[in-house]
């Protein structure tokens, strides 16, 4: 893959990439956009911009036609000539010019120039976590004494002793990446951003993202058609009837604004299409070399990890501000090396050892850090096993689960088609930087915050569930483990089967044929997800499981729902070559679309027989999928236990068809000639998985793939789109719907605010999901979202999801805490998306309540236990509270990318003090809340304490989390959008 070298498009690239002061809480305070400081900060920035743009893979240019593409040009020519007449006095500005160093060519010539870290002669650096050399050298780059100052190079440097202080740094990543369930959000606001720049006199043009942006339409596919040659065909169709009006808009985006791709449906998941594809490892910009780097609004972009690549999954509107030239603030984290030693054993997948990995990480404690692998063990993982472990960095909860570029690293570039050019730059830029580890070399030692140790040969065959990805279960132990599940009273390990209902069965006819169903029936059976379809090894396993069971005369009974969702086109080829497809298409596992499919609730209906007979006989059916989230609800309603495992294990499952089963002792069904057939007779070894690979897996199926990709599908081809570069917004559409964000805005921030007299709306307990608070899969026929849909002609069967209805914000509203399986004290046990109106009692939808609240003029608070807002970085689980009038959220703890996003909506997050929580204190959620905040932004610091006050006389003490002083900016100005639509205008 080589990058492109057109002139015009090299220019177009360095211009659209300019970025934007950072303002930090002093600046905020202090500096006026007309202050001579601030003038020759931004001149200055200039000059550096076209220095630190971004480029482009050479496909990036085929998207827009030869006109549009002449127009963005002619757009950007006067940007480009003042940044031409910036670039001579660049050197001179650069704080660390001095070690702007050439990177020679083997052959004569040079790469280009770079950073160098070792021309900072500073023994300290020779100890730093790679991942933090990545930090490093972005400071130092982009360092102007005013985004970026010397002494947030030095606060890195000395990483060892900032690190546990919690310091603040500045980031900027060199590109974006949307999915279409956040990139339709994100495209939406962008738009009403332009509005607000016009309402309020200033250039719209100002809004287009500066960064490369990337998005891949991968959420949208459901499998209404399974066990069919013509799936794939039959589910695009499906879904471009349902998303016309959303691809539409996406397709509008891609053309309106600068420097944005998009990837069309039925391409792929977007972590597989940007670790085979979009990933570079190393950018080249005009003669300027630095690392990749990435942040992502899905909380997977950690599976480019993998690759050497810093990536990590931010909430959408952040992402959106990073698109938009403002640097992220982030808190310089802790770095936990864990070191993996030996190999794993012959039939243990890489899903097993990712799974041991997020139990063990789990149990340490890596929320908020990076997590970095490093020994010997390294060598016996291919990239692809890498990359799993790096995907599930979310499920342990480290920001990053970094795994440094090394041999297999620059093996695996090769195998994805990346020129042997390309290839030979990054790794001469890596080495000359400090930045590739060489197995073959001595190790110089580095230092960690902690440290982990795991022997590969250690881990065992085992899956997750039946409610979270961290509740392991080692094979072997799988059935004792479900029988005390269905013992256990409600919880994570529990559904309390009262004895004498434990071995019930209920028979039903299926089609014809009689069937019948217990507790621990499977019902789902799906191949999905980018945290393995990206992995050859246990892609080709699940085909050769399918293949022995063909042999040997086992079947997949029917009524199981089977899928098989790659995460790219390259799957698909390597199936067909090793003749393996044919075995998974005989077990029911036809190919049913490229993307995200049953790993996000997209799995679609089951069949009405087996839904009745699961609802009436209060059946406790499951899914086992090759996912990485199987919070309750989330997969299907009507699978309450929902197991993680990796591909091959998946078809062992169907062909059992129960989870209640000892794999060591019972058969898994009867073959042909009568015979019991075991789990270890249709096992594959080690052996002939590597063998399936080393035949299969070529090279040119990548690129082949890859080439295709940037010619679209017909349907999306088709698809016409007007040319403006204001939105027209449609007020009768279901789909895409001007927010309110922007509304009454002036230039004035709002400041600073306490809360008053504020009812609880939610009174929750731990682990409450993303999910949760804002769903993805299916409108319940009776929810408020349903009624809005009927009141405005959608018949039911078009419902669609609330993931693809995400660019209507009076859709997310109602289904903020929509969730049928929600658990909230106020209702005493009783499940689903209702709460009590505390003035009058009435048990209400939670829209309805806290429009009631909204109505009469009262603020709401929600209380929360531990983990709060964890699974998906879904902005809408803070956008949603927001406009049902959530002013705070009082919780244990938080996840990371939820607490910042609740901060970009001007949701204030409160954490209760160490050993005290809603119970501890005595708290029902029937009190009324008035939070003690100033409100003038300069007497808040970050993480200071605040007191809570309730109406019937009880006091606490919260800590506030604002955690940066920029958060201090976003709060006084309502959020990080308004923030951004200011700072614009002043500059």
């Amino acid at each position: 893959m080589a990058f492109s070298s057109s002139p015009s498009s090299s220019l177009f690239r360095a211009a659209s990439s300019y970025s934007r002061p950072r303002f930090s809480h002093s600046s905020f305070r202090n500096l006026s956009p007309t202050s001579p400081s601030l003038a020759n900060h931004q001149r200055s920035l200039a000059s550096a911009a076209f220095r630190c743009s971004f480029p482009r893979w050479s496909h990036r240019l085929d998207w827009s036609s030869p006109l549009s593409l002449r127009a963005h040009i002619r757009a950007v020519t006067p940007v480009i000539e003042r940044f031409e007449r910036k670039f001579a006095t660049m050197a001179a500005e650069h704080p660390f010019k001095t070690v702007l160093t050439s990177l020679p060519k083997p052959g004569g010539g040079e790469f280009g120039k770079f950073y160098s870290l070792p021309a900072l002669n500073d023994p300290r650096i020779d100890k730093l976590p790679y991942s933090i050399r990545i930090l490093l050298e972005s400071a130092v780059r982009n360092c102007d004494n005013f985004q970026v100052k010397k002494e947030d190079v030095e606060k890195i440097i000395d990483w060892e002793n900032t690190s546990p202080k919690q310091v603040e740094i500045p980031f900027k990543p060199a590109r974006v990446l949307l999915q279409d369930f956040t990139g339709v959000p994100a495209v939406v606001d962008l738009a009403c951003m332009r509005d607000a720049m016009h309402k309020l006199g200033s250039d719209t043009s100002k809004i287009n993202p500066l960064v490369p942006v990337d998005l891949v339409i991968d959420h949208s596919v459901q499998v209404d058609v399974t066990r069919s040659e013509n799936a794939v065909q039959a589910n695009m169709e499906l879904e471009f009837q349902r998303n016309k009006e959303r691809f539409s808009f996406l397709k509008w985006g891609s053309t309106a604004f600068h420097n944005m791709l998009v990837v069309p449906p039925g391409s792929g998941i977007v972590h597989q299409v940007n670790l085979e594809y979009l990933g570079r490892v190393v950018f080249n910009t005009n003669g300027m070399l630095y690392p990749d780097s990435v942040v992502g609004t899905d909380s997977h972009t950690t599976m480019i990890d993998g690759l050497g690549v810093a990536g990590w999954g931010v909430g959408g509107i952040e992402a959106e501000a990073a698109m938009l030239g403002q640097p992220m603030s982030m808190v310089l984290p802790g770095v936990v090396g864990f070191k993996l030693s030996g190999k794993l054993r012959n039939g243990v997948t890489a899903t097993d050892l990712v799974l041991t990995v997020t139990q063990m990480l789990r149990k340490h404690g890596v929320v908020g850090k990076f997590v970095e692998f490093y020994g010997d063990g390294m060598g016996e993982l291919s990239l692809a096993d890498r990359a799993t472990i790096a995907n599930m960095s979310p499920e342990y909860g480290a920001t990053m689960g970094f795994f440094p570029v090394d041999h297999v690293t620059l093996q695996y570039l090769k195998l994805t088609g990346r020129s042997d050019e390309t290839v030979a730059m990054i790794e001469s830029y890596l080495r000359a930087n400090k930045m590739f580890v060489d197995y073959n070399e001595p190790q110089q030692e580095r230092v960690y915050s902690s440290y982990l140790e795991l022997n590969l040969a250690e881990v065992e065959p085992c899956i997750s569930g039946p409610k979270r990805p961290h509740d392991r279960v080692p094979l072997r132990e799988m059935k004792s483990d479900w029988n005390s599940c269905l013992n256990n009273k409600v919880g994570f390990k529990g559904f309390a089967v009262p004895k004498e209902a434990q071995d019930k069965v209920a028979k039903f006819s299926f089609h014809g044929q009689p069937a019948e169903l217990r507790h621990g029936s499977v019902v789902i059976a799906a191949i999905t997800s980018c945290t393995n379809t990206s992995n050859p090894s246990v892609m080709l396993g699940a085909g050769l499981v399918a293949k022995k069971a063909c042999e040997l005369g086992l079947q997949v009974k029917p009524w199981i729902k089977t899928s098989l969702a790659p995460g790219s086109g390259v799957v698909t080829k390597y199936l067909l070559q090793s003749g393996l497809q044919e075995y998974l298409n005989k077990q029911g596992f036809h190919i049913v679309g490229y993307g995200c499919t049953t790993c996000i609730g997209n799995s679609g209906e089951l069949d009405d027989s087996v839904a009745s007979a699961i609802s009436e006989n209060d059946i406790i059916a499951s899914a086992v999928l090759s996912g990485n989230r199987n919070f309750e609800g989330r997969v299907h309603a009507l699978t309450r236990a929902n197991y993680l495992a990796s591909p091959p294990l998946v078809v062992a499952y169907a062909l059992a068809g129960t989870v209640d089963i000892d794999f060591d002792k019972e058969p898994i069904g009867t073959g042909k000639d009568g015979r019991s057939v075991y789990f270890k007779d249709i096992w594959p070894s080690t052996e002939e998985i590597a063998e399936a690979v080393q035949s299969s897996v070529l090279p040119d199926m990548f690129k082949s793939t890859y080439v295709a990709i940037t010619k679209g599908n017909p349907m999306w081809n088709q698809l016409s789109v007007p040319s403006s570069t204001m939105y027209s917004w449609d007020p009768n559409s279901t789909y895409i719907h001007e927010p309110p964000y922007f509304k009454n805005m002036t230039m004035e921030p709002p400041g600073a605010h306490g809360v008053k007299d504020a009812y609880c709306l939610l009174n929750f307990g731990d682990s409450i999901t993303t999910d949760h608070i804002s769903p993805a899969g299916s409108i319940h026929k009776d929810s408020p979202a349903a009624k809005y849909l009927l009141d405005r002609g959608v018949d039911r069967k078009d419902f669609n999801s609330y993931g693809s209805r995400r660019g209507n914000d009076e859709v997310m509203a109602r289904g903020t805490f929509a969730n049928i399986r929600l658990v909230n004290k106020l209702l005493n046990g009783e499940v689903g998306p209702k709460t009590v109106h505390v003035p009058t009692g009435e048990k209400l939808y939670v829209f309805d309540a806290a429009m009631r609240y909204k109505d009469a003029g009262y603020d709401t608070i929600v209380l929360a236990g531990a983990e709060y807002g964890s699974g998906s970085s879904r902005d809408w689980a803070a956008k949603g509270p927001m406009l049902l009038g959530v002013k705070a959220v009082i919780a244990k703890s938080f996840e990371r990318i939820h607490r910042s996003n609740l901060v970009g909506m001007g949701i204030i997050p409160l954490c209760f003090k160490s050993g005290e929580d809603a119970d501890t204190l005595g708290l029902t959620g029937h009190e009324r809340y008035t939070i003690d905040l100033p409100s003038k932004i300069t007497d808040i610091r970050p993480g200071q304490d605040v007191t809570v006050t309730t109406d019937n006389g009880k006091s606490f003490t919260c800590t506030v989390r604002f955690d940066t002083e920029v958060e201090l900016a976003y709060f006084n100005n309502g959020g990080i959008l308004p923030y951004v639509i200011r700072n614009l205008i002043k500059q």
